[in-house]
């Protein structure tokens, strides 16, 4: 039996996902999260490898998002302009100007993972509208992605938090997260899909939605339990 792309890159996040879960709640060993640079470098590379057709704007969105992910983080932390008090542990690997230098990478997989999400699902819909109007919903098609994936994010962030302080990821002043971050999270998303939605690449990837439902499942256990 010949297997794809996606289910072999499917398979080997489930794996990393389930051992990272093990050691973090049953060892309570500091190595497992000590390893999670590497494990977002890994799902970065899957994303990459099960990418279809990587043309020049895909490679133009991926350095334009590392590069957004990792400014707004650089604004946000030294002036506390976005997002609001916060700073980073020293959980996910090495920093320059106070910020992980993987944080990029983190948002490029959330948005992309978002972004080819949301068109996967909407899809349907748009279908059917475009067969009843005779012609295709572009404007619908644009906000149902750049929106509804931003808003989308918006809440994966929110659905992370608890546990990403507990982990020690990040943390808050006073250990509130303010409404404003989401605020940020928001504009940020919109402002990337837009990019997401514009550049001609493939934007159909199996794995992309996989990737999500794992993380959301595995921050949801930690959420539950730690």
């Amino acid at each position: 039996m010949k297997y794809t792309k996606d289910q072999i890159a499917t398979s080997i996040a489930i794996v990393f996902h389930a051992i990272g879960l093990i050691g973090i709640l049953f060892f309570k060993n500091p190595f497992f999260i000590a390893t999670t640079p590497v494990n977002l470098l890994l799902m970065f590379a899957l994303l990459f490898w099960t990418q279809k057709e990587k043309n020049k704007f895909f490679i133009l969105f991926t350095i334009v998002v590392i590069i957004i992910g990792f400014t707004v983080e650089v604004i946000g932390v030294n002036t506390n302009l976005l997002f609001g008090h916060y700073t980073y542990g020293e959980v996910l690997g090495p920093k320059w100007q106070q910020v992980p230098l993987v944080i990029g990478v983190n948002w490029f997989i959330i948005l992309y993972c978002c972004g080819i999400s949301t068109q996967t699902l909407m899809q349907k819909m748009i279908t059917k509208i475009a067969q009843e109007k005779q012609q295709a919903p572009a404007s619908i098609k644009a906000l149902s992605v750049i929106i509804d994936g931003a808003t989308l994010a918006t809440i994966f962030d929110w659905f992370i938090e608890p546990a990403a302080i507990k982990l020690h990821f990040w943390q808050w002043e006073d250990q509130h997260v303010p409404g404003y971050n989401y605020i940020c999270w928001l504009i940020i998303s919109i402002i990337i899909l837009a990019i997401f939605h514009f550049c001609t690449f493939n934007k159909q990837n199996k794995f992309a939605i996989h990737l999500l439902m794992i993380e959301c499942m595995f921050f949801l256990i930690l959420r539950s339990f730690l």
